[in-house]
């Protein structure tokens, strides 16, 4: 395909996403994530909107993630949606790519933002107060810079104010992705707790007190 049609593909899809009520997209080279079924399809669209997941959310994601396949199928391109996390269905084909590709690298290998000492994702532009969804395609995309490393940098706030004292203080980077950033079971022991006393399903502080969402949420409340 000439750098030209790449080009005007890329562009149009990327302002169709847009002009819908993304609040960020970004193209990604996902080779070396994707094995067995999946490993034709080495590019990602990983589509973010500044949002809490919930079913509105995961709605509007899933409209999205149909525009883009309306554009590759009119491209003749192969693709694959890769669901909002909310909206898992167990012993699908679908749920067993989760522990495979996650939304976190395609985002992440897209530029659209970094892992965070939280173990989410946090964007420039929205902290990590984001929502996101991911269709993989064998479109020959142009592709956007990857982010490499962690921009937490000296930042500790949610590893101080933890209550369950789960995050590690730990920094991600592409070199060591799987390095322990969130202790899961003290996480998850402290949210069955906070469900069980008080009726919350999570607790949130990690996300409320992240510096990056709260100069975000600052300038859209101005």
């Amino acid at each position: 395909m000439r750098q030209r049609q790449k080009r005007h593909l890329s562009e149009a899809l990327r302002e169709a996403l847009l002009s819908k009520g993304t609040s960020a997209v970004g193209f990604a080279d996902v080779t070396e994530a994707v094995r067995g079924e999946i490993s034709h399809l080495k590019r990602a669209v990983s589509i973010m909107i500044n949002r809490n997941l919930n079913r509105e959310t995961v709605r509007t994601l899933m409209n999205l993630q149909n525009i883009t396949v309306q554009y590759l199928k009119e491209w003749d391109y192969r693709y694959l949606c890769i669901p909002p996390d909310s909206d898992r269905q167990k012993g699908s084909f679908i749920s067993r790519l989760y522990p495979l590709f996650t939304h976190k690298i395609a985002a992440t290998s897209a530029g659209l933002g970094w892992i965070g000492k939280n173990g989410l994702l946090i964007s420039p532009l929205y902290g990590p107060r984001i929502s996101l969804a991911t269709v993989l395609t064998d479109a020959p995309l142009m592709v956007d810079e990857p982010i490499e490393v962690s921009q937490c940098g000296g930042c500790n706030f949610c590893r101080d104010y933890c209550p369950s004292k789960a995050i590690t203080g730990k920094e991600w980077s592409r070199d060591e992705p799987y390095v322990e950033l969130v202790r899961i079971g003290l996480c998850n022991a402290y949210k069955r707790k906070i469900r069980t006393l008080e009726g919350k399903p999570n607790c949130g502080l990690c996300i409320n007190i992240c510096p990056h969402g709260r100069k975000a949420f600052a300038v859209a409340h101005r």
